[in-house]
Order: structure tokens, then C-alpha cells, then sequence
């Protein structure tokens, strides 16, 4: 799974795998493929890049994102860090095709 490095307090990396989304999900008691990314609060906001960073950081929290973000980024910057990030864990899926069964036919 690709990282995306964020920079706040030092250089951090992004990661949006099924653990990262769990934690969004129960944190935010949403299912994370119905959130529309521009619709974020920005404690929503902060949850994200929580879920992405926790990975890495396990005493991270929300709350600590956000001081993170004031003190060393905008959250213009983190917001296009973690939308790409995020769309890059749902990569375009190729089709499949699927014969059909001549007998049920």
C-alpha cells in the first residue's frame, strides 16, 4: 500500500488501508464510502487524517491532528494530502467479464 507524506510536526505518512478506514468508521459511526470528502466538518476532517496517520502514531488523536495542522501546515494543504491518498485506496477496478453459460441460456 502507497504512503503520502504529510508535513507537520515532522514528515508523516498517510495510509488509507482497511484498519485506517475501521477507525474512521467507528470513530465517526459512518460508513467512510458514503462521506463526501468536500463535505467534511472539520472534525470529520481531523478524523480522516487521524485514521490515515494512526498507523504509524498509536497516542495520536483527532484533537492532536488539528493542533498539528495549526502549528505546522493550513488545512488546505492537509485536505489535498489526504484526498488523494484517500482516492488511492479505491483504485479503479478493472472489469471482469463473466462468459455465459451457453446451458442456461
Amino acid at each position: 500500500m502507497k504512503y503520502f507524506p504529510i508535513e507537520l510536526d515532522k514528515t508523516r505518512n498517510l495510509r488509507y488501508g482497511m484498519v485506517a478506514m475501521d477507525r474512521i468508521e467507528k470513530k465517526l459511526k459512518k460508513n467512510v464510502t458514503n462521506i463526501n470528502l468536500e463535505d467534511l466538518s472539520i472534525y470529520e476532517m481531523a478524523v480522516f487524517l487521524w485514521g490515515g496517520l494512526s498507523h504509524e502514531d498509536s497516542k495520536l488523536t483527532p484533537e492532536r491532528v488539528m493542533e498539528l495542522v495549526d502549528e505546522h501546515s493550513n488545512m488546505q494543504s492537509a485536505m489535498e494530502v489526504m484526498a488523494e491518498a484517500f482516492s488511492a485506496s479505491f483504485p479503479q477496478a478493472n472489469p471482469v467479464e463473466v462468459e455465459s453459460d451457453s446451458k442456461n441460456e
